[in-house]
């Protein structure tokens, strides 16, 4: 792992880009602040004029990475029209596509044992990703009944837990290791599944 300096003025993000390559590398309990500081090459003090500690630099990491998955969905879900299937399939590729460009900021976001409610800023982060995967979930259950839909909340949520495993157990580490099948089929049919389930593609889809 190569040493992070930092532009003058910019020690604050050179820490967070420093933790971000550890987080990623040893996880969310594996790395210290004094790292941190090395890794930016700047002395163990330097990081405490900016965060309190590493837990409040590992809730900049989340927030950060919660505005780029924020991004990347809102992309995705605009690339995917005009059909709410295809809007749909898009966003769940960019939940794959985000865990595997983004690894520190995923370890930051999902797996540090941060609360989402942090700090407001962390929360309004979260909110603005999630609400494009309700929306995209809201437009696709239209097609079904009134009587037939599913909480909007709970659909997003089913597809998120499905996306969140996937990456877990079969995007991580060596292509191929666990299952023969890439991340992406697997996510492609379990969520082919689930809708034909819920009566919003055809058996033959």
């Amino acid at each position: 792992m190569a040493k992070r300096g930092y532009h003058h003025g910019n020690l604050r993000q050179a820490l967070v880009e420093a933790a971000l390559e550890l987080i990623a590398d040893k996880g969310p309990q594996g790395f210290t602040m004094a790292e941190a500081a090395k890794q930016a090459d700047v002395s163990a003090a330097a990081p405490y004029r900016h965060f309190t500690g590493r837990e409040d630099l590992i809730i900049e990491m989340a927030r950060q990475g919660f505005d780029l998955f924020a991004d990347l969905l809102e992309f995705a879900y605009r690339d995917g029209q005009p059909s709410p299937l295809a809007a749909f399939e898009s966003v769940g590729r960019a939940y794959l596509a985000f865990a595997r460009k983004h690894p520190g900021h995923y370890v930051a976001m999902f797996e540090s044992g941060i609360s989402p409610n942090a700090t407001r800023d962390l929360a309004n982060a979260c909110a603005r990703a999630n609400q494009v995967l309700v929306r995209a979930a809201h437009d696709l259950s239209q097609r079904l009944p009134p009587h037939r839909r599913p909480p909007t909340e709970m659909f997003a949520a089913h597809v998120t837990a499905m996306s969140h495993g996937i990456v877990e157990l079969y995007a991580r580490g060596i292509p191929g290791a666990r299952s023969p099948y890439t991340p992406e089929e697997l996510l492609e049919t379990g969520i082919g599944i689930y809708l034909r389930g819920l009566g919003l593609l055809e058996p033959d889809h």
